[in-house]
């Protein structure tokens, strides 16, 4: 083991399938839905509710945990963080009623809170300034496989065996990705603590850099969460939507690969005005696209790959700018990206309802616009907090 702990590309691929995890563990609740309310007799909007709990639980916790993971170490917190999502796991499969299940997903969702961004504070700290984005895209890439690859999975093995037997198997992953993640990262401090902030950060200091990230997510999940609803309304057979799905999800992992090389090339705020700029544009190349019928898969993998260039350089432009707080910021980052999800579920829910799909990409076309002005508008603007340098405690490693 010592041989693998000492291996970048093993971290890098650990890090990979904790992020996989997770992500399966969020999205794998759509498909298991039906079998959810069949067992419990509820209906869909109250079954449902286990997913909006669970990114609610997420987005105020991890600012929590990033705080956290800095002062006692990130190591440390992710590996308690996935023991407690195991068990967060067992509850949600051993749920008899409704009300136990919405804790459990509440339990569940707080937990991964503050594996999510330990893992990515982790990884910026062994990568190379020069490939840091790239490295953080990688891992970032667990998630977008997780939504078209492990939610499927999980969703068929629920329809054979039941859907708490998913909810085992995530659990014990969780319980293996524990002890790989404690035997690949080196210990946080030998005799002190890695780094104690010299001031803490305030959400109005970091709310420049995150109101971007914000404006992205909810154009983007604005139009992800009703894009079944919208193809269906405009005729689209089962089989094109999923085609289209597919289509999507591999633009979505191509372009956080390539957003991870253009940061660490263009540099982390020129390459996240050039995402958002392009994303707006590739909303109205999808709108062209579905009116005229034309090239609509390649509209969607377009705008999915230009899209997902944003975050991964949102990403390493924080953890650039903060190298002793990068749980705490890129815990921020977390919460301001499932805070876009909920606004865009909103937002997309009534412009679909009012206008239908095409009044939601045109609203999604101007949100990701105006996250590309006030990008522009945080970039000029003074510093409001300065970034602190990185402290070493004698004998300690800094992550």
């Amino acid at each position: 083991m010592r041989v693998i702990a000492n291996s970048h590309t093993a971290r890098l691929a650990i890090g990979w399938l904790t992020m996989f995890l997770v992500g399966t563990e969020l999205f794998v609740v759509s498909p298991l839905l039906p079998l959810i309310v069949v067992d419990f007799q509820s209906s869909p909007a109250l079954a449902g509710l286990s997913v909006a709990i669970f990114a609610l639980a997420y987005m105020i916790s991890a600012p929590l945990f990033g705080r956290l993971a800095d002062r006692v170490g990130r190591r440390q917190v992710l590996i308690c963080c996935l023991y407690a999502f195991g068990a967060a796991n067992l509850l949600t499969a051993a749920a008899t009623s409704l009300p136990c299940l919405l804790a459990a997903r509440l339990f569940a969702g707080a937990v991964a809170a503050g594996v999510s961004p330990s893992v990515y504070a982790l990884v910026a700290g062994i990568a190379p300034r020069d490939r840091r984005a790239s490295w953080l895209a990688v891992v970032v890439s667990g998630l977008l496989v997780s939504l078209s690859l492990g939610a499927p999975i999980g969703g068929l093995v629920g329809a054979s065996m039941g859907w708490p037997s998913v909810f085992v198997m995530l659990a014990a992953a969780s319980l293996m990705l524990a002890w790989l993640n404690a035997q690949i990262w080196p210990t946080d401090h030998q005799g002190g603590i890695i780094a104690t902030p010299i001031d803490d950060i305030t959400i109005m200091a970091l709310a420049p850099r995150l109101v971007p990230m914000v404006a992205w997510s909810t154009a983007l999940y604005g139009v992800y969460t009703y894009l079944g609803v919208g193809l269906t309304a405009s005729g689209f057979s089962a089989e094109q939507i999923a085609e289209v799905i597919v289509f999507y999800g591999l633009g979505s992992i191509g372009g956080v690969l390539i957003g991870g090389r253009a940061a660490d090339f263009l540099g982390a705020q020129l390459a996240s005005r050039l995402s958002l700029a392009g994303f707006g544009a590739g909303f109205l190349l999808l709108r062209f696209a579905l009116d005229e019928g034309v090239m609509i898969d390649f509209a969607f993998a377009l705008l999915a790959a230009v899209a997902q260039t944003f975050f991964p350089a949102q990403q390493s432009g924080l953890a650039n700018d903060f190298p002793d707080r990068r749980a705490t910021v890129l815990a921020w980052n977390n919460s301001a990206l499932f805070l876009g999800i909920s606004l865009g579920s909103l937002i997309g829910g009534q412009a679909t309802s009012i206008g239908g799909f095409t009044a939601n990409l045109t609203i999604s076309t101007v949100i990701a616009l105006c996250g590309w002005a006030l990008h522009r508008m945080a970039a000029s603007a003074p510093t409001r907090l300065s970034p602190q340098p990185s402290v070493k405690p004698q004998g300690g490693i800094v992550s």
